[in-house]
């Protein structure tokens, strides 16, 4: 669980990732929970827009998401979610996080 600090240390590294998947009038599917947590397992930070044609709002999606992929919403601002996990093995954010 990430604490105040750590989310707000996040949100500034997010600023400057791309977008990298989109959920869109075809909806949170197994194909897009899979790569979910592969680009989790790869990036740790990723960034996911919410098309307005989704059925469901950015918070939905990251709620949903997290649950499925084990990870941690990070923000979700206007149809942007940003979603965490550490990888234990290759952590790239650990300065984020102190």
């Amino acid at each position: 669980m990430l604490n105040s600090k750590q989310r707000a240390a996040l949100r500034a590294c997010a600023n400057q990732i791309d977008t990298i998947l989109q959920v869109g009038k075809g909806g949170i599917g197994d194909t897009l929970v899979k790569q979910i947590d592969d680009a989790l397992v790869a990036r740790e930070l990723i960034k996911i827009k919410v098309l307005e044609n989704c059925e469901y709002t950015a918070r939905e999606v990251a709620e949903f998401l997290s649950g499925k992929t084990d990870s941690e919403p990070v923000q979700v601002i206007g149809n942007k979610v940003v979603l965490f996990r550490r990888n234990n093995k290759a952590p790239k954010y650990d300065k984020c996080l102190k």
